[in-house]
């Protein structure tokens, strides 16, 4: 489980620190309860992210049910979360 205020909590700390990997790093070592994973938004075709916000969108994982993991938009069932890198988008 993943409570509103813990996903708070990491978009305020990538929103102020950018999300690379000493964040990624900081973040794995100051909350070990949950998984991340980085990847490009890209990556993940058609999904509709958790949050969004400047530079990334924020997506959970869904590991619990024995099968493979799977993006998830239930706070309850999430056990780890995606933090998808966004393209900025070029003006030419």
């Amino acid at each position: 489980m993943i409570t509103p205020e813990r996903i708070d909590q990491i978009v305020t700390i990538l929103e102020r620190a950018g999300l690379n990997a000493q964040t990624l790093s900081a973040l794995r070592a100051a909350l070990p309860d949950l998984h991340f994973t980085h990847c490009m938004n890209d990556d993940l075709g058609e999904q509709t992210p958790v949050r969004r916000a400047m530079g990334f969108h924020l997506y959970l994982v869904e590991g619990s049910s024995g099968h493979c993991l799977q993006l998830t938009r239930d706070l309850e069932l999430a056990t780890g979360v995606v933090l998808a890198e966004v393209e900025p988008v070029s003006d030419a």
